[in-house]
């Protein structure tokens, strides 16, 4: 974690929240009054004055929620975790600038050489002020991921999204319709400037300190190290900005938005990055050949041949990711939930492109073609035969037959396959998958006391992740099954009433993470996904 005064120290925000504590620091306490319940629970959420970005619709929900949620502690876990994005993420926001001319940056540079040559350099100069370009009517949203001071393409699309079901049309800045637009332009200008890269930095216009984020990985193509906060390769990333627009317009139905900025180029970017990372490790006559991205670091786990990882069959409909969504390296590259996401939101916003693109363009026909192409491809490698599953979807493969068995947490992950929308939740293939990785022939499948489901190497094994439970719910119709994972994420708060990132199987008070707003998110929409599904079970009681 990088240590970094984000939220409370901007000239830009009011002064009553420049007063206001870190919530790094603030997180760390349980806060009263504590819930009812036997469990106590701590209010987490900061005072009024203190949220980044209020909400009313949000607001009313959780109001209204309290008239339908008996159960004091699942109350309490709800109003703390839903409006953690909200209320604590949205650092910055504010209107892109247009670029300053060369020839000015120029001058200002002469002009800044000519009085260092003038001046006795007594003390320290300080440097110029940062000429500032004309402000547009483009809306940013920069959305750090919580306890890390960086936006990452994948948690912000995630984070906002547990608001996607109060989103309606609204063309003011103040309403949350603004949040997700400055998001979705945000995006794009990252993919358009690193498309590899999974999680950048404050933009220029917030004034936001940023530092290098230069280490020892060795990582091609030059991405610039001010702006990019981690540059892991992660197909989900490019899947999770077509997911954000797609929420958006599903909502809204605003599709003149995805005219007027950078949306089209973002999308062409995206396409051209993937196509790149679907070639062969062989040339046609037998020559090792490098993928367009590569990447070394100097701990376990980082890819092999020169940076390029294990040789896999290309051209077989899959695109390669070097990374998963936990931002742990592929074992195998053709990572299948990631390859599930990015035909299913390829699809899902080619709509979007038919609606803006001219009648000559070529975009909406690629995306659709793409999207066909890689589930074909899901089908004939991505499904192994297990002895007592039957025909499963494997986790990772090399497409020349090796296959990684297991799952992730981190979404995307097979347990969401229906979730994604990739399949439905009847399909055969993943109630066998689904079976298996709820099960202790998942190698990172843990239990205990305190909680099951399915852990992650990204943490030691024996650690289960809530998000894993949150996706297990949102996938089943069986009450027994729901409610057993509901008690599970209650109990296993630590006290504090919130999600953490991994939570040991046998110790409560040994978890991951105190301020990890996609999760908290998803328990939100869980909630909300229960109330009209199942609305006895918010009747229960889960003392």
């Amino acid at each position: 974690m990088r240590q970094r005064t984000l939220i409370f120290s901007l000239t830009l925000i009011p002064l009553v929240l420049a007063q206001c504590p870190l919530y790094s620091h603030y997180a760390f306490k349980k806060h009263e009054p504590l819930s009812t319940g036997r469990h106590e629970l701590a209010y987490m959420r900061p005072i009024p004055s203190c949220r980044t970005f209020i909400a009313p619709e949000v607001e009313e929900a959780v109001e209204r929620m309290r008239h339908v949620i008996v159960d004091p502690d699942l109350m309490r876990v709800f109003e703390n975790s839903w409006p953690s994005t909200l209320d604590t993420t949205i650092a910055w926001r504010g209107y892109a600038e247009e670029p300053v001319p060369p020839e000015v940056l120029q001058g200002l540079a002469a002009s800044s050489e000519e009085e260092d040559v003038l001046q006795v350099q007594t003390v320290p100069l300080k440097p110029p002020p940062k000429p500032k370009g004309k402000k547009t009517d483009e809306e940013l949203t920069f959305v750090i991921t919580g306890d890390i001071e960086a936006m990452w393409l994948r948690d912000s699309a995630n984070q906002l999204q547990a608001y996607a079901s109060l989103l309606r049309p609204n063309s003011s800045f103040d309403s949350l319709a603004s949040v997700f637009r400055g998001a979705i332009n945000l995006q794009a200008r990252y993919i358009l400037e690193a498309p590899f890269c999974n999680a950048f930095q404050a933009p220029d216009e917030s004034n936001i300190m940023r530092k290098s984020s230069a280490n020892s990985d060795t990582i091609s193509p030059y991405f610039d190290y001010m702006k990019v906060f981690s540059c892991n390769w992660e197909l989900d990333s490019l899947a999770s900005f077509l997911q954000l627009s797609d929420d958006y317009v599903k909502a809204t139905g605003d599709f003149a938005f995805f005219k007027k900025f950078n949306w089209t180029g973002a999308v062409q970017r995206v396409l051209e990055t993937a196509e790149s990372m679907r070639i062969d490790s062989y040339t046609p006559t037998g020559e090792w050949q490098h993928t367009p991205y590569t990447y070394c670091a100097p701990y376990g786990g980082t890819p092999i041949n020169e940076c390029n990882g294990s040789p896999h069959k290309g051209n077989i409909g899959l695109v390669r990711s070097f990374h998963r969504p936990s931002d742990d390296a592929c074992t195998y590259q053709y990572l299948i939930p990631s390859n599930m996401m990015f035909s299913q939101y390829l699809n899902a916003s080619s709509a979007i492109m038919a609606q803006i693109e001219p009648s000559d363009g070529n975009l909406t026909q690629w995306m659709r073609t793409m999207s066909t192409e890689i589930k074909e491809g899901i089908e004939r490698h991505g499904v192994v035969r297990d002895r007592k599953y039957g025909d499963v979807y494997a986790y990772e493969v090399d497409g020349y037959g090796s296959a990684n068995m297991m799952d992730d947490p981190n979404i995307p992950s097979l347990l969401s396959a229906p979730f994604l929308g990739y399949v439905l939740q009847g399909d055969k293939v993943y109630q066998n998958t689904r079976r298996k990785i709820l099960s202790k022939d998942n190698p990172y499948y843990a239990w205990g006391p305190v909680i099951s489901g399915v852990g992650s190497p990204h943490t030691m094994p024996g650690r289960v992740w809530p998000m894993a439970l949150i996706m297990r719910i949102l996938t089943s119709d069986d009450d027994a099954e729901i409610v057993a994972n509901l008690k599970d994420l209650i109990k296993s708060t630590d006290g504090y009433g919130v999600m953490h990132e991994s939570v040991h199987a046998h110790h409560g008070g040994m978890w991951s993470r105190q301020w990890f707003s996609w999760a908290n998110g998803m328990f939100g929409q869980v909630i909300l996904d229960l109330e009209k599904r199942k609305p006895h079970i918010l009747k229960m009681g889960f003392q």
